[in-house]
């Protein structure tokens, strides 16, 4: 099938080789293209409703010091549990500083982020997601969807913290790109790594929170298999008629989010949308679906969209946590009781993600259409 930028279907000129008609063709979102177009197409017009709201009320989000925590210092680490106590039951979102994580490898997560996103768009789709898979290079989700699509640019990898697969990330991308990605490779694995280490710590931070044992959350997640994405939201000449990513909420366990310094995430709290400003020092972290499930729902899912912007790019790095594929996702016995009892059935991993990649877009829905969809399932 023809693939053909999405701006250029209406110039082009049919042959009787050609498909009978545009619907039918391969879309594809070109960003070095589409970022000039005053008209943008009807795919990415989100509805009314669902359209980005101007000047967006600022989150006051709690700054959480994981400083203390590393360290050891029992006080202080009492103090960030509890405040990601009140955070996750609130919304479900909060920041980390002091986390610990490399300056340098975060300028180097940027900068090969940067360098990737500039490359021309046929060496990009080297990498190409194939549909129903989560890795991979995707222009929107021209493939998949046909309206409400993203202002976006995505590349997707596996990272597994096994003690075989130290070079998972890089072999992935030089397989996918060629040799002279290498770099950028070990990049992204010495990254995943960090954003690994970094999320068993919060995960013990949950698990005291949560009064369960310390070790719960991190011995489950301890060998995990998670999923590394880099975002790019190109300009668009109507910012008020579409939106870089719809809103949802994360499908996965725990969201690490690293912004660079243009604003466009939004969180929905007290049934309004809030902006949260870029902070170059710190870490995004959001609850998902996942762990909303294994806390047994006292945790909340966090539901989060991104706007975009006419005259600047946007770029984020997003690390998203899920356990092993055999792992039972079931809360600790100390969650549930007479007087709370099982919210959602127990499942794995892979079975969500099946469903979010070939039976349902992720929506601020999904856990519990996920949870009717494995009930049916096992009836």
């Amino acid at each position: 099938m023809a693939i053909d930028c999405i701006s250029n279907i209406a110039s082009m000129t049919h042959h009787p080789k050609d498909e009978k008609n545009d619907e039918q063709r391969k879309l594809v979102f070109d960003a070095s293209v589409l970022k000039f177009e005053s008209q943008i197409p009807k795919e990415f017009i989100w509805p009314d409703d669902e359209k980005p709201s101007a000047n967006a009320p600022e989150l006051q989000v709690p700054l959480i010091d994981l400083g203390g925590f590393l360290s050891g210092d029992p006080v202080a680490t009492m103090e960030a549990s509890r405040f990601i106590s009140e955070a996750c039951q609130q919304h479900g979102f909060f920041l980390v500083v002091n986390h610990g994580v490399d300056a340098k490898l975060l300028a180097d997560a940027h900068k090969y982020m940067d360098n990737f996103f500039l490359l021309p768009l046929r060496q990009k789709q080297r990498a190409q997601r194939k549909l129903g898979e989560h890795c991979g290079y995707a222009s929107s989700f021209t493939g998949r969807f046909s309206t409400k699509l993203p202002w976006k640019e995505t590349l997707s990898f596996r990272y597994s913290a096994e003690n075989n697969s130290s070079k998972m990330v890089e072999d992935y991308l030089v397989n996918k790109m060629g040799n002279e990605l290498r770099q950028l490779g070990r990049v992204y694995q010495d990254y995943c790594e960090a954003m690994s280490k970094l999320s068993l710590g919060i995960m013990e931070l949950l698990a005291i929170s949560l009064g369960v044992g310390r070790a719960h959350f991190r011995e489950f997640f301890d060998k995990n298999d998670s999923i590394m994405r880099l975002n790019y939201y190109p300009p668009c000449q109507k910012p008020d008629l579409t939106l870089g990513t719809g809103p949802h909420c994360d499908p996965t366990s725990l969201t690490i989010l690293h912004q660079d310094r243009v604003g466009g995430l939004q969180v929905f709290v007290d049934n309004e949308w809030h902006s949260i400003s870029p902070n170059f020092e710190a870490f995004v972290v959001n609850i998902g679906d996942t762990f909303m499930a294994l806390s047994n729902g006292r945790y909340k899912s966090c539901l989060h969209r991104a706007v975009v912007n006419s005259h600047k790019p946007r770029k984020s790095l997003a690390f998203f946590l899920c356990p092993e594929g055999d792992k039972v996702v079931t809360p600790p016995a100390e969650l549930v009781s007479q007087n709370s009892p099982r919210v959602y059935p127990d499942f794995t991993w892979p079975m969500l993600l099946e469903f979010t990649q070939k039976h349902y877009r992720a929506d601020m829905n999904t856990l519990q259409e996920f949870s009717n969809w494995v009930q049916q399932r096992n009836s």
